[in-house]
């Protein structure tokens, strides 16, 4: 009776992250620049697959808005024939770390860093979709995206085609918004399937001339790589963008782990096995050539909320994608492309930490210093770049605060007896510049006592230093004596 129950409970908790998940995957498939269809394989993989697989036991995997821009600019600078090598390096490489058991100290990238990457992902995806909300093209780049929207503005006022994809994109976002407020309407039905089913109907009922997804056939979408493709992962530029993936992928998927745990009292994950299993779906998903997936919160965060209690409910949940992408792919093609940016919008705004930011700035300035540096770094360079740069902050903001130190001066009145100087804290070259300026304004004409005992650490430069300050002093103090 227990596994009934706890089998009935599973399986309810998949199709409402079923519905979550078809137009999330359909959407992020779109925003990425690749067929339809490939988001869902993805989708596919991640039930089936990464859903058995040991690690975490409710979080739901698939393709992510986290890594969207990412994949657009690859498949712009590569090819879409080049996708499935990058994604199946960046699963092999995910499988090697797993087993090297590297997946507890993603644990140890900053909060700041991750949260400055994810808002760096959400401006860039927001400022690309907005050209999609008006059926338009984006001209690339997040900084040329953002650069382009006055233009965007005048074209779109000027048209009555873009106006009406306009209007479809806003009123999904606004469905997505005020649909959970409907709280019993929200338990039978997730607000981006009901956003996107109440656009499309809207699109069939008033036969408004906006975009459509294009559909191909599942089979047809499916592009393992050639040897052409593979070769290409001895490039530099190619083997950044497998780290990039990577690294991101497994950052973003532990961390939705950590989120996910806090949410239900079952069995706490594993994250070496966690990243394992995230790596082994890479991997056949580049063997497919789809996109790369992640954990993904918002359906690992549906998931849980529906009452799930075992791995059972995120397998169900890729069997349903599978049945709907193998009976139902007509479907996809009555969807317009505006309510699926509108979607995609909505999940960047909530990439974006913004409840958090003025607390963190208030009580910890520097680690709200690391997060913007992150995402503007991330818009006006690239994502791998932007993530590099404020993995940097972070540790120089570290090293800055860790390496605290005070120098304790008593000055007898006596003028025959020395100056005591005892150092206390960590002496690195960070205060170097501040540790020579108060012993330099010591009285040149009296002895010194310098006492290091007190310092916890003490770099080669700092050491160094220090060194040839008591030298020059010695000889500063000889002179004034010979001069007296």
């Amino acid at each position: 009776m227990k596994r009934f129950t706890s089998f009935r409970a599973d399986f309810t908790a998949s199709l409402v992250v079923f519905l979550v998940a078809v137009p999330l995957c359909v959407g992020v498939a779109v925003a990425s620049g690749v067929p339809a269809e490939l988001g869902l394989v993805t989708g596919v993989v991640g039930g089936l697959l990464t859903g058995l697989l040991p690690g975490s036991s409710l979080q739901v995997s698939g393709p992510a808005a986290g890594l969207t821009v990412l994949v657009f600019e690859a498949v712009k600078e590569y090819g879409i024939g080049a996708l499935g090598a990058l994604v199946l390096a960046a699963g092999a490489l995910q499988l090697a770390m797993g087993a090297l058991k590297l997946g507890r100290w993603f644990r140890a990238i900053s909060v700041a860093v991750v949260q400055g990457m994810l808002a760096g992902i959400g401006l860039v995806l927001i400022a690309g979709q907005l050209y999609a909300l008006a059926d338009a093209k984006a001209p690339g780049s997040g900084l040329a995206n953002l650069g382009g929207m006055p233009g965007l503005v005048t074209a779109t006022a000027g048209s009555g085609t873009a106006l009406a994809a306009l209007a479809i994109g806003a009123g999904t976002i606004a469905v997505l918004v005020l649909w959970p407020r409907w709280r019993r309407a929200a338990r039978i039905l997730p607000a981006p399937l009901a956003a996107v089913a109440l656009a499309t109907c809207t699109v069939w009922a008033l036969d408004l001339p906006v975009a459509r997804v294009e559909v191909n056939g599942l089979l047809d979408a499916i592009q393992p790589p050639g040897l052409a493709d593979l070769g290409r992962l001895t490039e530099i530029g190619v083997l950044g963008t497998v780290l990039a993936f990577a690294l991101i992928a497994s950052a973003e998927s532990l961390f939705s782990a950590a989120a996910v745990d806090r949410l239900h009292d079952g069995p706490r994950t594993d994250y070496d096995k966690e990243l394992m299993a995230q790596g082994a779906g890479n991997a056949v998903c580049g063997i497919l050539g789809a996109l790369p997936m992640t954990a993904v919160i918002v359906r690992s965060a549906a998931n849980v909320q529906a009452g799930a209690r075992t791995k059972v409910s995120r397998v169900l949940h890729g069997v349903w994608l599978l049945v709907f992408a193998a009976a139902f792919p007509a479907a996809l093609g009555v969807v317009p492309v505006a309510a699926l940016a509108g979607v995609l919008v909505h999940s960047g705004g909530k990439l974006i930490p913004l409840r958090d930011l003025r607390p963190l700035w208030r009580e910890h300035r520097g680690e709200a210093v690391v997060l913007l540096v992150t995402a503007l770094a991330i818009v006006t360079v690239n994502m791998f770049e932007g993530v590099l740069i404020g993995l940097l902050m972070a540790v120089a903001k570290t090293a800055w605060e860790t390496s605290h130190v005070h120098l304790d001066i008593h000055t007898p009145e006596d003028g025959d007896e020395p100056v005591r100087v005892r150092a206390v804290g960590n002496a690195t070259f960070l205060r170097l510049p501040k540790i020579l300026d108060q012993l330099e304004a010591l009285p040149a004409d009296r002895d010194v006592e310098l006492d290091l005992s007190g310092l916890r650490h003490l770099d080669h430069a700092c050491g160094a230093a220090l060194t040839n300050w008591a030298e020059q002093h010695r000889r500063s103090l000889r002179a004034a004596e010979l001069v007296s």
